[in-house]
Formats: C-alpha cells, structure tokens, sequence
C-alpha cells in the first residue's frame, strides 16, 4: 500500500475528473490520500472529496502561512472551530512562506504558534509548509519540543545538515517529485537519510514528477516517486512501499 502523505484533491484543477482521478490512484496502490487545508475558503472542498471517498481520502485542519493576511484572526477562528467539532488528520498546512511576500512575516509567525499550541491541545500531527524560512521554522518547533509536538516537513528539499537537525527533532522528511528533477540536490541528499524518517507525498496538483513534469500532478504518482527514491537508496520497491507506508500511519496514528 502507498500513502500520499500531502495532496490537494479539491483544487479547481481536478473538478473535470476528480473521481476518477482519485480511482485511479487507488488502482495504482495509493489507497490513503491526506488533504491538507489552505484557508477558510478550501474547507467545504476538501471535506466534500473526504465524504465522497471516507475510507481513502482524510482531511486535516489548518491556515497555510501563505494566506496569511490581514484577516488572520477570523481565518485562525475558524480553524479553531473546526477543531472543536470534528477530529481532523493533522493541523496542517501551516509554517512559514518568505518566497513571495514578507509583509505578513511576524503574522505567519503568530499563526504558526498558534497553531503548534492547537496540536499539542488535541494531540494532532502538524503537517509544516516551509520556503525559504528553515532556519525560522526550526527554531519556533523546537520551542515546542519537550511538550510533544511531532509532525513532518512536507516537500523537503533541503541540505543533509538541515535533514539531521528536523529528524533529530523525531520529525519526518515528505519527500515528492523534487526527487526526481536532477539538479534539485534531493537525490544526492536522500542517500544518506534512512528511510525510516520519509513519508512519500505528491502535493499534487504540483510539483509533478519526471515524466510528467510540466503537467498536472495526481496521486498516483506517489509510485514515481517511491520508484526513485528505491533506485537511489539501492533497495527494492516492495521495501520504500511498506516502510513509508509504516511511517505514515505512525505520523497520523493510523490503525490498519
């Protein structure tokens, strides 16, 4: 069984062929799919794809920094009483985003926080979106660490030195299709990390894997990037498949 750790199956892009997409994927041998939040306008979505597919697609609860804006408060409201009714997956995605605009930064940084304190509270995974803000990122988990936060990195993409210090914090690397575009740096840094700190993601519609590259992103291309990630690890398919499959259903307290 394949675990696709971060997708957004609600997104616009799938509204022609959503179904069978998602058919697809479970063909393929992806048979969970977690859906992060964005904001407050993506909720109803993405718990409308979890009830058409409950067995298979779950939902987590979070405002992701890059929506972050003047309205933080009533955004971050509303996630708080989405906790409050229902269990979620994760709180997630949250983190912080400098790539595009640094106007909201120490708001991205509260809601961040925040957020990490709503985790801890109802004892979910935090799924964290981090770009071009590691070193920010690592040091607000840590504040949290010895009260039990947990989580993964989704899409990793960073050094080998930035890999150890986030599994030394007992979080998971997502690793996705960044792994197969050749002078991304991830394939030479993924040899050195044991598989038993990756969980396999697509954040699909993005960051499609090589052969698809400039396409549409789905979830079963979770199985491309397991491909690679076997054949740059020198180990069998069978073994990338049932080990990040096991940590996945460690990182959201999965039963069989």
């Amino acid at each position: 069984m394949y675990i696709d750790t971060h997708t957004h199956l609600y997104d616009d892009k799938f509204d022609s062929d959503r179904t069978a997409m998602v058919q697809t994927a479970m063909n393929a041998g992806v048979q969970k799919m977690y859906l992060p939040n964005c904001d407050s306008t993506t909720i109803e979505g993405m718990l409308a794809v979890e009830n058409e597919f409950p067995n298979n697609c779950f939902a987590m609860m979070g405002l992701h920094p890059c929506y972050v804006k003047e309205n933080v408060a009533d955004e971050l409201k509303i996630v708080e009483q989405w906790l409050c009714i229902r269990k979620f997956a994760a709180v997630g995605e949250i983190g912080l985003d400098y790539y595009w605009d640094k106007t909201f930064v120490h708001e991205q940084k509260s809601a961040f926080r925040t957020q990490i304190e709503w985790s801890i509270q109802y004892r979910l995974p935090i799924v964290i979106h981090t770009r071009e803000s590691t070193k920010d990122t690592i040091d607000i988990v840590k504040e949290y660490q010895s009260r039990g936060v947990r989580g993964v990195f989704h899409c990793f993409s960073g050094s080998l030195e930035t890999a150890k210090q986030i599994t030394d914090m007992g979080f998971y690397l997502g690793i996705g299709g960044v792994l197969t575009y050749k002078n991304a740096g991830l394939q030479e840094v993924v040899q050195h990390i044991d598989l038993k700190h990756i969980v396999l993601e697509t954040d699909a519609p993005y960051l499609t894997p090589v052969p698809h590259r400039g396409k549409r992103n789905e979830s079963a291309y979770v199985t491309l990037v397991a491909q690679k990630l076997a054949e740059l690890k020198g180990v069998d398919l069978e073994e990338v498949e049932n080990v990040t499959a096991e940590n996945a259903m460690e990182l959201f307290q999965m039963e069989e």
